[in-house]
């Protein structure tokens, strides 16, 4: 009985590396991660996933974290075989139904000013502003396994 009482405890006190959704709203953000960083480079990314089971449209207005100095929402783009980033000022909307996915070599949240690199299996507070849905807090888990198969990743 003990035995069990104690797997119980070790599998609730290892669900949060695992629980991955946040609902916000009519909003659920998934699978919030970033990759290391090295201990020279003061900029990073945070990925993730955002799908509107609402009737009305809503807008990633912007981010912030304890980690990063600022946090903007940017977005990749190939102009004439160039890539370009630009900051999406206006945010990024999010229709109804629709699923719109933060990811290397797109739309991303960029960590900039890094208090300290981020490291392969830690997490971190990720502050998202939606124009509908409000602030809502994850937890991103820092995996240099996610996402391999990017070839654009911060």
């Amino acid at each position: 009985m003990l035995t069990r009482l104690a797997a119980a405890v070790c599998l609730c006190l290892s669900l949060p590396a695992f629980a991955h959704d946040v609902q916000a709203g009519s909003l659920t953000v998934s699978h919030p991660w970033s990759r290391s960083t090295a201990p020279t480079v003061a900029v990073g990314g945070a990925y993730l996933s955002v799908v509107n089971h609402g009737k009305e449209a809503d807008t990633l207005l912007g981010a912030s974290s304890p980690r990063a100095g600022m946090v903007e929402l940017h977005q990749n783009l190939n102009q004439n075989g160039v890539m370009k980033m630009r900051e999406l000022k206006d945010g990024l909307a999010i229709a109804p139904g629709q699923t719109v996915t933060l990811q290397p070599g797109g739309a991303h949240l960029m960590l900039m000013n890094l208090a300290k690199p981020l490291k392969n299996g830690e997490h971190f507070p990720l502050t998202l502003t939606f124009k509908r849905a409000g602030k809502v807090t994850v937890e991103v888990t820092v995996d240099d396994t996610a996402g391999a198969g990017d070839a654009h990743a911060h």
